[in-house]
């Protein structure tokens, strides 16, 4: 089993609860997947990608669920990571934490496994 992670805002994260499913984020629409990251990867993805960024959750995944719409495709510094290409069934999130604001600005992600 391998688990994946998906930042995100909560209102975004709400209305894809209430609608079934998580279609992505602007920058997921303008790339045409959505982003993820492994727990190796998040807390980078977060420095880079969110901080100063408020009411933060992180949805967890695990990647085997998701199919052959799920590839994993080279990206910063040549790492691997899963990419989906279609909307993100909201059944198949199997946790959602907070991701407070650390004293620097960057969101405080919980132990990921």
């Amino acid at each position: 089993m391998s688990r994946i992670y998906k930042i995100l805002p909560r209102g975004a994260w709400e209305a894809a609860r209430a609608s079934g499913r998580f279609e992505g984020s602007a920058i997921d629409l303008a790339d045409g997947f959505i982003h993820f990251s492994t727990a190796d990867q998040a807390q980078e993805t977060a420095r880079r990608h969110f901080a100063g960024h408020l009411d933060l959750v992180v949805l967890e995944v695990e990647a085997d669920d998701l199919g052959p719409e799920l590839k994993w495709e080279p990206s910063r510094g040549g790492d691997l990571f899963p990419h989906l290409y279609g909307a993100l069934d909201a059944a198949r999130v199997l946790n959602v934490t907070e991701a407070p604001l650390g004293d620097d600005g960057v969101p405080r992600l919980a132990a990921l496994s």
